[in-house]
Order: structure tokens, then C-alpha cells, then sequence
């Protein structure tokens, strides 16, 4: 696996940066959760964002 100059200045892998990046956002929405705070998601199936709220309910956010 080649480093790219950034790998080289940090010494941190593409992977372990993946890693770390989702742990971050699995955090993240754990703190928002607990505020009850809305979350934005993707539904892949209808190519939608939503809101998913602390109660489990989801808002589609609609384009005007």
C-alpha cells in the first residue's frame, strides 16, 4: 500500500482514520440521542434524508 503525504506526516493508516472517523459519528449521535436532539439519516431505499428523533420517529426532509 502506497502512503499518501498526509499518512506520512501522521503516521496514522487510511484504515485506522476510517475507523476513528466512525467511531466519531457513532458518538456523536449517541450525545444527540441522549439530548434529544434529531439525528439526519439517509434512507438508500427511497434516496431520502430524514430526521430521526430520540423516540424513534422519522421526519423526510422534502426539497422545495
Amino acid at each position: 500500500m502506497e502512503e499518501n503525504e498526509l499518512d506520512s506526516l501522521c503516521g496514522i493508516s487510511d484504515d485506522e482514520l476510517t475507523k476513528r472517523f466512525i467511531e466519531a459519528i457513532r458518538i456523536d449521535n449517541e450525545i444527540k440521542k441522549a439530548m434529544g436532539t434529531p439525528i439526519s439519516c439517509y434512507d438508500s431505499k427511497t434516496k431520502s434524508a430524514y430526521l430521526l428523533y430520540s423516540d424513534g420517529t422519522k421526519k423526510y426532509v422534502r426539497e422545495n
